[in-house]
């Protein structure tokens, strides 16, 4: 299992990895007895951090924790402790389920919006083109992200039942991070759990991804503001966070 080197932005830890020592790291943590969380957070799920303890004790307590954010990688070159690169959250999810397919191992899909009359939920969608791209993978289930709060413990149940050994969450941060770290412990068969927001819609083919231009340059968080506007609230974190990490390295060197 590769080591993970940490760092701090804003006092939030964020391992040091490419994305190939976080491949490394994940197929450790499939290795181990118990939940294992792992956490894609950008500068929005940091400056949350800073702000909710629950928040930032499960990051600290974390398996894994990948820079998925352009602003992490500027705010690491700030603080003289520069990441190599982004781990993007849909990237990561396409590696590990090449790995699913190649080791047999069986992913649970939960979030997103539930079925329709016209049709079906996101995660089945997503199921269904995961399938079509890797076509040994096992689906242990799916379910949307549409329950409530006293409706946890059959959902729990049914993906012990399933025997789902990854599950895979889309239920907004930190939603869904607290929701796999809340019932860690009840996972009979899940080693590892990931919170991945929108991922799901991009897989079901509900949310169109950014071009790759707007990939390679980090300015995904543009493309998805111009196509939403009504995020404008969510897009001004960044700049927010970029001057809090400004002025804590600048006090800092004082």
């Amino acid at each position: 299992m590769g080591q993970n080197k940490r760092i701090r932005i804003l006092d939030v830890p964020v391992d040091m990895v490419n994305n190939k020592q976080a491949m490394e790291i994940f197929e450790g943590l499939m290795e181990l007895p118990g939940c294992s969380l792992i956490v894609t957070p950008n500068s929005e799920i940091i400056m949350n951090a800073t702000k909710d303890t629950e928040l930032k004790m499960l990051i600290e307590e974390a398996g894994l924790i990948i820079p998925d954010g352009i602003g992490l990688v500027y705010a690491s070159k700030i603080i003289k402790e520069p990441l190599s690169e982004r781990v993007t959250g849909v990237d990561f999810l396409n590696s590990i389920l090449a790995y699913l397919e190649k080791t047999g191992k069986s992913i649970y899909l939960l979030g997103s919006k539930p079925a329709n009359a016209e049709s079906a939920s996101v995660a089945e969608l997503a199921a269904q083109n995961m399938q079509i791209k890797y076509p040994n993978l096992k689906i242990a289930g799916t379910h949307d992200g549409y329950f409530k709060k006293e409706e946890e413990a059959a959902l729990v149940d049914e993906i012990n039942e399933s025997g789902a050994e990854f599950l895979c969450v889309a239920l907004g941060a930190p939603k869904q991070e607290k929701f796999i770290y809340e019932h860690r412990d009840e996972f009979k068969h899940v080693c590892a759990g990931i919170g991945v927001g929108g991922s799901l819609d991009v897989w079901a083919g509900t949310v169109k991804r950014a071009p790759k231009f707007y990939q390679d340059h980090g300015l995904e968080w543009l493309y998805r503001f111009v196509k939403e506007p009504s995020r404008y609230k969510r897009m001004a974190q960044l700049p927010l966070f970029m001057v809090k990490v400004l002025t804590t390295a600048k006090n800092s060197s004082v």
